[in-house]
């Protein structure tokens, strides 16, 4: 069986490449990667099929906490073995699983005043007008904060999943 990489020893690069795209060497590449926020803080491992897209998922998630990325790719995938990688270089900490694997659940960043209008609707149409709305606005807040990363790839949200509270990319 093959050695795990320590994580000690792989190289760190910017999370984003000189074009503000994640860089082309990770496009179809399997393997293991670590995201590092700015103070250099590990704060998750993944696996990927194609880590580029995955990278592109991550910083639409949490533009806040990907400066920096540490990656090892495999010629021949095996879940088992890039499980271990995985394990070994969490190390023991936990991560918020909800935050970097699963799509924007906007509902949770209704404002006082979006959660009264959700409450005043009368029926479906109404509140899916109000979960649009919300939809819009936190969208153009994660744009904004990607825009400000110098983030430069074209991020489209899915619209049909908009109405069901949840943003996710297409």
């Amino acid at each position: 069986m093959t050695e795990i990489p320590a994580l000690s020893e792989i190289v760190i690069a910017p999370y984003l490449d000189q074009l503000g795209d994640i860089s082309a060497e990770y496009i179809g590449k399997i393997g293991v990667y670590a995201i590092f926020d700015r103070d250099l803080i590990l704060q998750y491992v993944g696996i990927s099929r194609d880590i580029a897209t995955s990278l592109r998922l991550h910083i639409v998630r949490a533009p806040d906490l990907c400066y920096w990325v540490k990656v090892t790719t495999v010629e021949k995938p095996s879940r088992t073995f890039l499980s271990e990688i995985q394990t070994a270089w969490l190390a023991g900490q936990t991560v918020d699983a909800e935050l970097w694997e699963q799509p924007l659940d906007y509902r949770k960043l209704m404002t006082d005043r979006e959660k009264l209008d959700l409450t005043k609707t009368l029926g479906e149409v109404e509140e899916e007008k109000v979960l649009k709305n919300v939809a819009r606005r936190v969208e153009k807040e994660v744009l904004e904060l990607l825009a400000a990363r110098g983030v430069k790839f074209d991020v489209r949200f899915n619209p049909k999943f908009k109405s069901s509270g949840i943003l996710d990319v297409k």
